[in-house]
C-alpha cells in the first residue's frame, strides 16, 4: 500500500511518489550501493534501504537545502521555518508577504531553508529560476502552504536522509566507477518528449537533449556490461510524440509499463490508447 511508503515534502515536478510502490516492485534486493543520478525530490531515495545512499541533482540549490538538513537538528529545522512563516505572516492568503520573502531571499545570501519556505508558499510548489538564478515561481494563492502534512513528511525525510551522500553534477561528470556488481543505479531523467518545467531550461539550468538520451543510454550500457543493476523511469509516446531512440535502445532490456494517474495533468495510458506510455528499464 502507498501509505507505508515516505513522501518527500519536496512536491518536485516529475516526482515518483504516486508510482513508487510500481516501481519498487521491480527494485533488487539486498541493494549495496543505492545511486539515484537524477535524485530531484527524494521520493525514491528516502524509500530505499542500502547500506550507502548516493543521491546526485544538477540543480545545486536542491542539493543545498538536503545538506543544510543534514547539518541541523530536526527541532532547529522546524523551529526555523516556524520563525519564518510569523515573520512574513505567510499564509496560503498572504501573497505580500509571500513576495516580500521571496524579494528578500534573492536580495541575500540565499539561505537554503530560505528557499525551501518559499518553496512551500509558492505555485505548485515549484523550484524555478530565471537566468540571474533569481527565484521567481509566483504566489500559490489558496493552495500552497507549510501544513501538518508537510510537517510530518519533512520529519520523516529528516530521519531517512541522515547518512545520505549528496552530489550536485551534470550525471555525465560522475564517477560511476566506484559501483560495482551488487549495487543499483536508479535515472529518472528529464522526459525529451515532455515540455514539463522541469526540461525547458527555464529553471536557471540546462534543458534536456536527444543528445543527452544518447549519452544516458551509454553510461548505462556500461554499467551493464560491468555487472551493475539499473532502472531508468521515461516516458516512450507522450502527446502523440514517441522518443524513437528511447524505443530502440530499451529492446535489449527488460521494459515495464507503469500504470498512473497523474492528477492536474493530461496524461494517460489506457489500453491500446497510447497518449502517454511511461515505462521502467531495467537490465535485470
Amino acid at each position: 500500500m502507498k501509505n507505508q511508503y515516505i513522501k518527500s515534502p519536496m512536491n518536485y515536478i516529475g516526482n515518483k511518489y504516486r508510482i513508487i510502490g510500481q516501481i519498487m516492485e521491480y527494485f533488487p534486493q539486498n541493494i549495496r550501493t543505492f545511486a539515484d543520478i537524477f535524485a530531484g525530490g527524494l521520493d525514491v531515495s528516502i524509500n530505499i534501504w542500502a547500506s550507502r545512499v548516493l543521491c546526485n541533482d544538477i540543480n545545486y540549490f536542491v542539493i543545498d537545502i538536503y545538506r543544510e538538513f543534514q547539518r541541523m537538528r530536526a527541532d532547529d529545522v522546524l523551529a526555523y521555518i516556524d520563525q519564518k512563516i510569523a515573520a512574513y505572516g505567510l499564509s496560503k492568503e498572504n501573497k505580500e508577504g509571500y513576495l516580500k520573502f521571496r524579494e528578500d531571499y534573492n536580495r541575500s545570501e540565499r539561505y537554503p531553508l530560505d528557499l525551501f519556505i518559499l518553496m512551500c508558499y509558492s505555485f505548485n510548489h515549484q523550484i524555478r529560476f530565471n537566468s540571474n538564478h533569481e527565484y521567481n515561481n509566483p504566489f500559490g494563492a489558496r493552495r500552497s502552504s507549510f501544513n501538518g502534512t508537510m510537517r510530518k513528511n519533512l520529519i520523516r525525510m529528516l530521519e531517512r536522509i541522515q547518512t545520505f551522500e549528496f552530489y550536485s553534477e551534470d550525471f555525465t561528470a560522475l564517477d560511476y566507477s566506484v559501483l560495482f556488481p551488487g549495487d543499483f543505479v536508479y535515472a529518472d531523467p528529464p522526459y525529451s518528449i515532455s515540455t514539463g518545467s522541469y526540461n525547458d531550461g527555464k529553471r536557471g539550468f540546462k534543458g534536456w537533449s536527444d543528445g543527452d538520451d544518447r549519452a544516458l543510454f551509454d553510461i548505462l550500457d556500461s554499467l551493464d556490461r560491468r555487472g551493475v543493476a539499473f532502472a531508468m523511469s521515461n516516458v516512450v509516446v507522450h502527446k502523440g510524440l514517441k522518443n524513437e531512440a528511447l524505443n530502440q535502445w530499451m529492446q535489449k532490456y527488460h521494459v515495464h509499463d507503469i500504470r498512473f494517474n497523474y492528477n492536474n495533468s493530461n496524461y494517460q495510458f489506457t489500453g491500446k490508447q497510447e497518449v502517454t506510455r511511461e515505462v521502467l528499464i531495467t537490465n535485470y
